[in-house]
């Protein structure tokens, strides 16, 4: 008999936190490049990225940095950041550029939204937690 892991909503909700939060940084960083030649827009699969942390299924398949010199900067460690994809557009412009301000916009209210409804439940699960254990609200 297999077992089944218990649902933590606190850690659904921080994790969940973690990713709007840096999606929220890329669709930012989309809306302010709108008018760059050439510049790609990125976006994360939000939903099967938070479906691969809850299962405990490793958020990045990159390969660690490595420095082979003392020399060598050591880096920056994103293996917890989700990889990036690049956006589908239906019209790119001229000049290559594949941001589409309105379809921006739209994500990223929608995340605003995803955002402070997570923030609420989070903190909603932290006082559930704390009545559980004092049994004072």
């Amino acid at each position: 008999m297999t077992s089944v892991p218990l649902f933590d909503p606190a850690a659904f909700h921080a994790a969940a936190l973690q990713l709007r939060s840096h999606r929220q940084e890329v669709l930012a960083s989309n809306l302010a490049n709108a008018d760059t030649p050439g510049y790609l827009a990125r976006d994360i699969d939000f939903a099967s990225v938070l479906r691969e942390r809850m299962q405990g299924v490793s958020a990045s398949t990159r390969l660690p940095l490595a420095r082979t010199a003392s020399s060598h900067l050591a880096g920056i460690d994103d293996s917890s950041l989700p990889t990036l994809g690049y956006r589908t557009v239906l019209q790119p412009s001229v000049d290559g550029n594949t941001v589409d301000p309105d379809v921006e916009r739209a994500h990223f209210a929608e995340n605003s939204t995803g955002f402070e409804l997570a923030t609420a439940l989070l903190g909603q699960t932290k006082r559930a937690q704390q009545m559980a254990i004092t049994g004072q609200p």
